[in-house]
């Protein structure tokens, strides 16, 4: 640090202003940010819509079969439930919008079928409104921290 005070110091007496760039960090990786050539997607985006007091089972069982990590959001919306009607203080009151939890999970390929199972079985209560599962392909993967690239970046 002090180095850098005393380079700062020489520049701005020799007219070259004090302004100095930090040390670029040495541990950077070096990304690979070219396109990868096109095949058939060994990795797929697993997307469940719950109901969200069925969230720690559901989390509990992608564990068990090997899941390491997941994201939650939290949704509204409706299917073929339509919303339903409360009552509040006497009042009835029609709720359009139900809330949901979509929780999104990027696998590799072998995993799916197991990951979908897990999530259909603890998800399902037999009601109306349990939810959807969604597996669409992934194209492409990167991990920032590391660079790492597809199914070594899941």
């Amino acid at each position: 640090m002090q180095a850098l005070l005393l380079l700062a110091r020489h520049l701005k007496a020799n007219g070259r202003g004090g302004v100095v760039a930090p040390p670029k960090a040495s541990f950077a990786p070096v990304l690979n940010l070219e396109p990868t050539p096109r095949r058939d997607s060994q990795m797929k985006l697993v997307i469940a819509i719950i109901k969200p007091f069925k969230l720690d089972e559901v989390r509990d069982a992608l564990t068990t079969i090997g899941v390491h990590g997941l994201t939650v959001t939290e949704v509204k919306g409706y299917g073929r439930q339509k919303g339903h009607t409360e009552i509040y203080r006497g009042a009835e009151y029609a709720v359009s919008f139900l809330p949901k939890l979509k929780i999104e999970v990027a696998l590799a390929a072998q995993l799916v079928d197991k990951a979908v199972e897990a999530i259909a079985s603890t998800a399902r209560t037999g009601q109306i409104g349990d939810g959807k599962i969604f597996v669409t392909p992934i194209e492409r993967v990167l991990r920032v921290r590391t660079g790492e690239t597809n199914e070594d970046a899941l």
